[in-house]
């Protein structure tokens, strides 16, 4: 059973993912002030010069040009202390530039799973892994997987 504290993350997360989930940029850089800590600490795949609120706005203004119709799905949620892990699924049309590509058309699909570290009520850390190779691959950017000889 998950501890008190552990449900009010679970519940601040859960106010993220419906605004990243509404594709509203507006609303999801205000949901951002509103939930993560000024100071974040974010470890994602993405190489930028910003710090962590900004880094966070960045990533959602990119996958929203690249992919305006994300859906990001919770697949498995474990909280415990002050940490929260997520396991999803993310789907998505490429139709703006995403990392050198030209729109395709495609559409995706790939898993990530994030650590969230909460401080305070607030996201403080974001550790996270994205399956870039299933998203490069489904967009024609590197081969396709081969099936397994017998």
């Amino acid at each position: 059973m998950p501890t008190t504290r552990a449900t009010g993350n679970q519940a601040t997360f859960s106010r993220f993912h419906d605004a990243v989930n509404s594709r509203d940029a507006d609303l999801i850089a205000k949901t951002i002030d509103e939930v993560v800590d000024p100071d974040l600490v974010f470890h994602a795949p993405v190489a930028m010069d910003a710090p962590g609120v900004q880094a966070l706005k960045h990533v959602w203004r990119l996958l929203l040009r690249a992919f305006p119709d994300i859906h990001v799905e919770i697949e498995d949620v474990i909280a415990e202390g002050d940490k929260v892990v997520y396991r999803n699924t993310v789907t998505g049309t490429h139709q703006g530039e995403y990392r050198g590509l030209a729109p395709t058309g495609r559409s995706v699909t790939y898993g990530e799973i994030f650590i969230v570290r909460f401080a305070g009520g607030r996201i403080a850390e974001i550790w996270g892994i994205v399956d870039v190779f299933a998203q490069m691959r489904q967009l024609g950017a590197l081969p396709a997987q081969e099936a397994p000889q017998a």
